[in-house]
C-alpha cells in the first residue's frame, strides 16, 4: 500500500525528483521568461502548450501574471516599484519570501493590465489554467499513484523548487551577489557562469543587459542549458530564436563616422566593460595612493568600483559623499569618472541628432587622447576599431 506503480531504489526517487523539477525550470526559462515575457523566441504550439500544461501542474502559475510581474521588474528595476528588488526590500526578504512578493504583486490589477499584454487568452487559460489549486492537486495525485508515500515528498520538492530557486535565488541573489560582464544600470549579477541548476537564469547580468536575447550566455566559458534546449527545439523546427546577444566586430582604427557611432551604441555594454578593464590599473594605483595619504580611512576597493562603474549599491550615503570628495583630490580619478559618465551619456541622449552624437563622440575621443593617461589613450584607440 505504501508503494505506487513504480518501485525504485532510494536514488531512483532522487533522480525522478531532479528530472521533474528540471523540466519545470526549463518550462519557466524557455516558455514563461524568454518566450512570453520577452518575445526572444517563437515556439511551436506543441512545446508551447506542453510547457503551459506542465507549469499548471507543477507550479499553478498563471502565464499572464508571471509575464506581467517580470516585465514590471525590468521597467522599474531597483526602484520602490520593483516587485522584488533586494536593493529596496532587502536580500533576506526576497530570498526567503520571494513567492509571497510574487503573490502580492499578482493581486495588483494595474500591473496585469499594463504589463500582461500578449499572453495566452484562450478557453483553457480562462477556464482551466487559472485554477491554480486544481493543477497542483492533480500533480499530487499523480505522484502518489506513481510512487506511493514517497510521492508526497517528491510533490513537496516540486512545490518549493520554483518559489525558492526562481522567486528567491534568481530575484534575490541575482541582484545582490556575483560577477558582472556588463555595466547595465541595475544591480544584476551573474550568479554562476554555468547555467544548469536554474536553466541558465544564473546568467542574470547578461539577461538584464540584453533582455530580448534568447541566449543568456555571452562569454566562451559560460554555459546556458536553456539555450541548448532551444537549439534542440530549433533543429526539430519547434522553435526559432529572434535575437541573441550581439558579438562586437573590430577592424582597423579609423576616423569617427556614423558606422562607428552605431557600432558603439549597439555594443555599449561591451564598450563600458572594456572601459572598466582598461582603466582598472590607474584606478587601483590612485586609490592605493589616496588611501595611504588618508591613513586608510576609506575603502579603496569601494572607491575603485565607484570610479570605474559608478556602482553605489550597498554604500551608505555618507560613504558615497566621502568617496566623491576623495576622488576630487586626484586629477586622474576625476578624469576617469568624468569620461565614463560622458561616454555613457552619448547613447543615453535619445533627443540628440545623429550629427550631434557624432560630434560628441569625436570630442570624447580627442579629449581621451589628450588626457595624458596612457590607459585612456589606449582605450580611445580601441573605440576607433569598432565596426558595424
Amino acid at each position: 500500500m505504501h508503494t505506487g506503480l513504480f518501485d525504485l531504489p532510494w536514488w531512483g526517487y532522487v533522480v525522478v525528483a531532479l528530472v521533474l523539477t528540471h523540466i519545470t525550470i526549463a518550462s519557466v526559462t524557455i516558455f514563461l521568461h524568454r518566450h512570453q515575457a520577452h518575445r526572444a523566441l517563437e515556439l511551436h504550439p506543441i512545446p508551447s502548450h506542453f510547457f503551459r500544461f506542465w507549469l499548471w501542474l507543477t507550479t499553478g502559475m498563471v502565464t499572464k501574471e508571471w509575464a506581467a510581474i517580470h516585465r514590471k521588474h525590468h521597467a522599474k528595476c531597483e526602484t520602490p516599484e520593483d516587485p522584488h528588488s533586494p536593493q529596496t526590500r532587502g536580500i533576506r526578504k526576497v530570498l526567503w519570501e520571494g513567492a509571497e512578493l510574487y503573490r502580492a504583486e499578482a493581486k495588483n490589477p494595474e500591473t496585469l493590465q499594463r504589463y500582461g499584454h500578449g499572453t495566452p487568452d484562450d478557453w483553457l487559460e480562462r477556464n482551466v489554467y487559472r485554477h491554480s489549486v486544481l493543477g497542483v492537486s492533480i500533480m499530487l495525485v499523480i505522484d502518489l499513484a506513481a510512487f506511493g508515500v514517497v510521492g508526497l515528498t517528491i510533490w513537496a520538492v516540486q512545490m518549493v523548487w520554483i518559489p525558492f530557486w526562481a522567486a528567491g535565488v534568481v530575484n534575490g541573489i541575482g541582484h545582490y551577489w556575483g560577477y558582472r560582464n556588463y555595466d547595465c544600470v541595475d544591480a544584476s549579477r551573474n550568479i554562476s557562469p554555468w547555467g544548469i541548476l536554474i536553466g541558465g537564469e544564473e546568467l542574470h547580468n547578461n539577461h538584464h543587459s540584453f533582455a530580448t536575447s534568447a541566449k543568456l550566455s555571452s562569454k566562451w566559458y559560460e554555459f546556458d542549458i536553456g539555450w541548448m534546449y532551444i537549439r534542440i527545439l530549433e533543429m526539430l523546427r519547434l522553435a526559432k530564436a529572434k535575437k541573441v546577444i550581439p558579438t562586437p566586430r573590430f577592424g582597423e582604427a579609423r576616423h569617427v563616422d556614423f558606422d562607428m557611432l552605431q557600432a558603439i551604441a549597439t555594443h555599449r555594454y561591451d564598450v563600458m566593460a572594456r572601459y572598466v578593464r582598461s582603466l582598472k590599473r590607474v584606478a587601483a594605483e590612485e586609490a592605493e595612493r589616496l588611501k595611504a595619504s588618508h591613513g586608510g580611512l576609506f575603502d579603496a576597493r569601494a572607491l575603485r568600483r565607484w570610479v570605474l562603474s559608478g556602482e553605489e549599491c550597498g554604500l551608505p550615503e555618507a560613504q558615497r559623499r566621502h568617496l566623491q570628495a576623495v576622488v576630487q583630490q586626484s586629477q586622474a580619478l576625476s578624469t576617469v569618472v568624468r569620461m565614463r559618465e560622458e561616454l555613457s551619456a552619448i547613447w543615453a541622449r535619445s533627443n540628440a541628432t545623429r550629427e550631434q552624437l557624432l560630434a560628441q563622440l569625436q570630442d570624447w575621443i580627442e579629449r581621451a587622447e589628450q588626457s595624458g593617461i596612457k590607459q585612456l589613450q589606449d582605450f580611445s584607440l580601441r573605440l576607433r576599431r569598432y565596426a558595424a
